[in-house]
């Protein structure tokens, strides 16, 4: 596996629901599909993330959002906030991060960074790892684990851990192409639901944006339908730059897979018609520098030339508790 991985994205909603410290454990392993998987598509390509390397920050706005120095030491990281509801509640903590490798995060401590920050759900994008290769050392006292995996080991999957045990946990699109890689986590609770994703990634010269955008109104239905019936919150890899302001170099990528005008549309048409919003966004509406991924290529890491690919959306319904998104 690779030892690239992105900063984590963490956002603060509060939750009637108190965190669970009974100790039990779960592990769901299987991919629930009733429809027959079928012949395997080729592995996306997409620019490889970059490892953390510490680096200063320049602009006083990002160290605000960037409350710390990228670093590999998680269980030094503190992201010191101290926000509450409009109506004094404390928040709890939603975490999403694409690891790029489980086994390479857990090598490098990001065990360690979940016993630090002690999040109530954290949401792993980019596993790739097998079920048969699965760590012992994921079991982790306190959490509810389940993992959605690709039938391809070393492609995509998911990782949720929860210290509510969810009333129902579902997983797949319902589209055999896409299920078969590992990219949906439907994870249901007494009030609202929380949807851990890997969007597909259009690909290097957009050679898969066609099944980019079969996948789209897809999950827009979807997500719509259980909006219907209880809050939803996404945290996830959405493989899209929404707006210029997400990415360093905005017109010499417009042809790139994850900064087309067709994905940011499909992006803008998500938000809208499922009511939802950029948390990052709606918290820090003119930050610059904020991103996510990163390319090996020119440096990029250092010099902070990167894409905000990674995001929370939150029903409209929950903005009432909304306290604060951050990278």
């Amino acid at each position: 596996c690779s030892s690239r991985m992105p900063p984590k994205k963490k956002i603060k909603v509060d939750s009637s629901r108190n965190p669970s410290d009974d100790g039990n454990l779960e592990s769901d392993c299987e991919i629930r599909n009733p429809i027959e998987q079928k012949s395997k598509t080729a592995d996306e390509k997409k620019p490889k993330r970059k490892k953390n390397s510490s680096t200063d920050a320049e602009n006083i706005k990002v160290t605000q959002v960037f409350q710390n120095k990228t670093s590999t030491e998680f269980h030094e990281q503190d992201f010191g906030n101290t926000s509450k509801t409009p109506d004094g509640k404390k928040w709890n903590t939603k975490v999403t991060w694409n690891v790029d490798g489980l086994r390479a995060w857990i090598k490098k401590g990001g065990l360690d960074y979940l016993e630090h920050e002690n999040p109530d759900i954290l949401c792993l994008q980019e596993t790739k790892c097998s079920k048969s290769k699965l760590p012992q050392e994921v079991v982790v006292p306190g959490y509810h684990t389940y993992w959605c995996f690709s039938e391809a080991d070393g492609h995509a999957g998911l990782g949720l851990y929860t210290k509510v045990k969810p009333d129902t946990v579902s997983y797949g699109i319902g589209i055999p192409e896409f299920d078969k890689e590992g990219r949906l986590i439907i994870a249901e609770y007494n009030t609202f639901y929380v949807v851990n994703v890997y969007v597909p990634n259009s690909g290097r010269k957009l050679v898969t944006l066609d099944k980019r955008l079969k996948w789209n109104p897809k999950f827009q239905e979807l997500i719509k339908d259980l909006d219907s019936k209880k809050p939803v919150i996404i945290c996830g890899d959405m493989n899209v730059a929404h707006q210029e302001i997400d990415i360093a170099n905005p017109k010499s990528n417009k042809r790139n897979a994850g900064f087309t005008q067709e994905e940011r549309d499909g992006f803008s048409e998500l938000l809208k018609s499922a009511a939802l919003t950029d948390c990052f966004r709606q918290k820090h509406p003119d930050v610059k520098g904020a991103y996510t991924f990163w390319t090996y290529m020119a440096n990029a890491r250092k010099k902070n030339i990167g894409w905000r690919l990674d995001y929370c959306l939150l029903s409209k319904k929950l903005m009432a508790n909304f306290c604060d998104c951050c990278i």
